[in-house]
Formats: C-alpha cells, structure tokens, sequence
C-alpha cells in the first residue's frame, strides 16, 4: 500500500478542522457532559466515533456512488435529518435541569442511538461524502478507504472526548438550574444554528 503523504497530511488538516469544529455532533456532546459527566457520557462517544468511522467506510465502499447516483435520495435524507435535529434541538432546549433531591429518570443518548444518528446528520453527510471524494487518491482502492475509516475514528475519539470535558469542565460554573436551563437553550440554538450552511449547499 503506497500513500500519498500529501494528500494525507491535506487529510489531517481536514480532519482537524471539521472533527473539532461546533456540529450537531459536538454540541449534543458538550451538552451531554454538563448534564449527565463524562463517564455516563462514554457511550453516547463511543456511538458517535465508531458510527461516524463505519458510515465512512460504507460510503467508500459504494454508498457514495449510489447518492452520485440518485441525488434525489441524498436531498430527502438531508431534509429528514434535519427535521430530525430540529426535534433533538427541541429536546435539549426543553430539558429540565437535573433535580438533586430526586431520581434524575433522565438518561444520555446510548451508544446504538448515537451511531444510528450518525445516518441522520447533515454535516456527518457533507463530511463523509467531501472525505471519500476529494481524498480518494489517498492510497489505492480499498486502502483509501481503510486509511480515511481509521483516522476518522482517531479523530473523531479525540473531537467526541474533548467536547465532553469541555461540558463537565462547565459544571463548576453552571451549577444553578436557572443557569443549567440557560445553557441548555443556548445548546439548542446552537444545534438548529448548524444546520444552516449544511442546508444551503449546492
């Protein structure tokens, strides 16, 4: 397997840029670690990074080729997933405050959930669909596919982790329920807000 160390480093930056920049993925992973910590959080992670990994290499291995296909199916996904994150952002938004003198019965996106998402998400779309085309000559097929699945999901650990602790380094200063109310409205906005240049590409 030769590679293109040009195109790779290219990919790293990539990576870097849109791992770690604010997405729906982030900002539910930033919630989620005010609200529920890191270690209740860990699957929520895990669903997103190995989701986001498995739909990368399913796009490369063809899926990619059927939306090129049929565009028609890659706008009626978009629209649906974002229907679907206007519900989520909805959902965060609403949520009350955990309550410490009684049973929290709420509970963090599970590992399954967090990965089916992943089939949902606008930007997740837009970032599988420019990886497998714009850094196909990585490495020769299937490698390139191989080699974008595997760095995906070192930064897509990396993005989830770091987003996580940045919501529980927050719990220290966000304590009252007024102030946890807030920041989960303000999670929402942010979460309808990054639908809005995924929704106006071409």
């Amino acid at each position: 397997m030769e590679i293109s160390h040009s195109l790779f480093i290219a990919f790293l930056l990539f990576a870097v840029v849109m791992f770690f920049t604010p997405g729906p993925n982030n900002i539910m992973l930033l919630s989620s670690g005010l609200n529920f910590g890191f270690r209740r959080t860990i699957p929520h992670m895990a669903g997103v990074t190995f989701g986001f990994a498995f739909m990368i290499a399913v796009t490369g291995l063809g899926l990619g080729a059927v939306f090129t296909t049929y565009p028609v199916l890659q706008t009626v996904l978009k629209y649906a997933g974002a229907a679907y994150l206007l519900y989520l952002a909805a959902a965060i938004a609403l949520s009350a405050p955990p309550d410490p003198d009684a049973a929290d019965r709420r509970r963090p996106m599970t590992f399954l959930g967090a990965a089916l998402f992943q089939w949902v998400n606008v930007k997740g779309w837009v970032m599988a669909i420019g990886t497998i085309t714009a850094y196909a000559a990585i490495a020769s097929y299937p490698w390139n596919v191989a080699v974008q699945a595997a760095l995906s999901l070192l930064f897509g650990a990396a993005s989830s982790a770091s987003w996580v602790l940045c919501g529980t380094s927050l719990q220290s200063l966000v304590k009252s329920p007024r102030a946890v109310r807030a920041f989960n409205i303000a999670m929402g906005v942010l979460l309808v807000a990054s639908l809005y240049p995924v929704l106006h590409e071409p």
